[in-house]
C-alpha cells in the first residue's frame, strides 16, 4: 500500500474531490487528516474512512483565517509529529464580472485559493522529509470563461507557485506538483450559476471526484518520485477542444 505509515493532510476533505482523495489515501494505507471549514462534513468523511477500517482525524479550519490555519497545523503536528502528504484542495469561486466584484470578494478568493496554500506549505515544510505536496489547480488556470476572474487568476498563480516551490526545495525534502481538473461532478460545478443558466457550456466529459483522486494519489506517491514542479491536466480532453 503506497501510503502505509504516511500522515496525509487534505484541505476541503469534507466533500467532492477532497473527500475522494481522503478515501483513496486511506484505502492505500494513509492516516488522513480531513481539514474542512464544515466540521459535520469532515466528520462524515472520517466516519467513512473508519467504517472501511482506515484511520482519520477531522480538523475544522476556515482557510480564509491565518490563525485557524496555524492552529490546524499545530493540531496535526501535536497528534502525529509530522506531515508526509499535503493536498491543497479547498477553493472558493465568485460568479460576477469584474465591475461587480467587491474588494472583499476578490480578497476572499485569493486568501483561500492562494494564501492558504502558501501558509500550509510553509508551515508543513518544517515537518516534512521526503514528502509530497499536491496542489489542486483547474483548467481555468489555462483557459477560462467570463465571470470567474478571481478564481482563474488564483489558479494560474497556483501553478506558478508550484513551479517555484519545486526550485526552492530539493525533491529529497518535498516534491510539489499540481493537478488541474476539468469539469467534475461536484457541488462547485452544479452550483455555478453560469452552468445552471447555460451561459457556460461544459465542454468535454464531466469527470468524477475519484478520477481526480487517482491523479492526486499518484503524484503524492513514490511512484511519481521523478515528477516535480509540473501540472497534470485531468480534464477528459477539455483543453484540447477549447
Amino acid at each position: 500500500m503506497r501510503f502505509t505509515d504516511k500522515i496525509c493532510l487534505v484541505t476541503g476533505g469534507g466533500s467532492g474531490i477532497g473527500r475522494a482523495a481522503c478515501l483513496q489515501l486511506a484505502t492505500e494505507g494513509g492516516t488522513v487528516v480531513v481539514l474542512d471549514r464544515d466540521a459535520a462534513t469532515a466528520a462524515e468523511t472520517v466516519a467513512l474512512i473508519e467504517q472501511a477500517g482506515g484511520q482519520a482525524l477531522a480538523v475544522r479550519a476556515d482557510l480564509g483565517l491565518v490563525a485557524e490555519i496555524e492552529a490546524a497545523v499545530q493540531t496535526v503536528v501535536a497528534a502525529y509529529g509530522r506531515v508526509d502528504v499535503l493536498v491543497n484542495n479547498a477553493a472558493v469561486m465568485t460568479f460576477k464580472p469584474i465591475t461587480e466584484l467587491t474588494v472583499a470578494e476578490w480578497d476572499l478568493v485569493m486568501a483561500v485559493n492562494l494564501r492558504a496554500v502558501f501558509l500550509l506549505s510553509r508551515l508543513c515544510l518544517a515537518h516534512m522529509q521526503g514528502g509530497a505536496i499536491v496542489n489542486i489547480s483547474s483548467v481555468h488556470g489555462q483557459q477560462t470563461t467570463a465571470n470567474v476572474l478571481p478564481y482563474a487568476a488564483s489558479k494560474g498563480a497556483l501553478e506558478a507557485f508550484t513551479r517555484g516551490m519545486s526550485q526552492e526545495y530539493p525533491s529529497t525534502q518535498v516534491r510539489t506538483n499540481c493537478v488541474a481538473p476539468g469539469a467534475v461532478d461536484t457541488p462547485m460545478l452544479w452550483n455555478n450559476p453560469n452552468v445552471k443558466s447555460g451561459a457556460e457550456k461544459i465542454q468535454g466529459e464531466v469527470g468524477h471526484p475519484e478520477d481526480i483522486a487517482g491523479a492526486i494519489c499518484y503524484l503524492a506517491s513514490a511512484d511519481a518520485h521523478y515528477i516535480n514542479g509540473t501540472t497534470l491536466v485531468v480534464d477528459g480532453g477539455r483543453l484540447s477542444i477549447l
